[in-house]
């Protein structure tokens, strides 16, 4: 016999009678029911049905869209699906890397190799909203304001939302972010700048724009070696040269190494060949008499 019915049967204590008047009192009331259905037991009139508490978190974030749904489990896989895009673009002289205290912030930086910009190595932080990718565009801000009409001569910050009047979902991405700030030093802009003295030199003033830039990428390569202004052990930090540390780095880069495997493969051929040698016809695969 099942444990819990012979436990349930010996536990059976007499009914009052004020229970036995209660309980008819439901048969009546209650609707017949076919004998092989299974009846719920009512629900008390004082029951409260159970309920995750409402943090304060979730409540300030329902206006956040698929954030407030997923939370920051979604929030996390979409930066690191935009960090693997970021990788595979390879975008040529530009770097970034994800802070290690909040990957809503990237570190980054900007190798210019020619145009007027030429030799210019500008550090920059990438801020991105905590509704990502349901908010507004991502912001960049230079750490040194670059003498540019697009970047702002007091906080540095480039004005994105130019190429980015409306952050669009699944087609808007960081990287194409990265590729703008990229691009903005090689095609100038000057509609409606942030830096209008930048703007009116390069329309008026060409000489004399060419000679605030020089001075703007001398003054950047000046605090190359500052430390970052934000503490963070990701941070991109330049060193002086140190031969004993970089040279065996350099070697390594600069040497293009073949791989073993790949060195054998070209050496040794695998595999069947279906075409007879001196003949094009396919399924032509000469066939090895044995010897008798």
């Amino acid at each position: 016999m099942n444990p819990f019915w012979s436990m349930s049967t010996g536990s059976v204590r007499k009914r009052s009678d004020t229970e036995e008047k209660t309980l008819s009192a439901e048969l009546r009331t209650s609707p017949l029911r076919g004998s092989a259905k299974k009846q719920l037991p009512s629900i008390p009139k004082n029951a409260v049905p159970i309920t995750k508490p409402a943090s304060p978190a979730t409540s300030s974030q329902s206006t956040n869209g698929t954030h407030a749904s997923y939370g920051p489990f979604y929030l996390e896989y979409s930066l690191l699906a935009e960090f693997t895009l970021v990788v595979k673009q390879k975008l040529p002289g530009v770097y970034v890397q994800p802070s290690y205290r909040s990957a809503l912030m990237w570190f980054g930086v900007i190798f210019i190799r020619h145009g007027l910009y030429q030799d210019g190595v500008f550090k920059f932080t990438v801020y991105i909203p905590d509704n990502y990718p349901d908010g507004d565009c991502p912001r960049l801000v230079f750490d040194l304001p670059v003498f540019h009409p697009l970047v702002d001569p007091l906080s540095g910050e480039l004005d994105v939302k130019r190429a980015f009047a409306k952050w669009r979902r699944n087609h808007n991405h960081i990287w194409q972010v990265l590729m703008y700030a990229r691009r903005v030093f090689y095609k100038i802009d000057t509609t409606s700048p942030l830096n209008p003295e930048a703007a009116v030199l390069y329309e008026k003033d060409v000489q004399l724009f060419k000679s605030k830039v020089v001075e703007s990428v001398k003054l950047c390569s000046s605090h190359l070696f500052d430390q970052p202004k934000i503490e963070d052990p990701y941070a991109i930090i330049f060193s002086p040269w140190n031969p004993a540390i970089h040279d065996e780095a350099r070697e390594k880069m600069l040497t293009q190494k073949k791989p073993e495997d790949q060195h054998c493969k070209s050496m040794h051929v695998s595999g069947l060949s279906w075409v007879k040698p001196g003949s094009v016809q396919p399924f032509s695969k000469e066939e090895k008499t044995m010897p008798t």
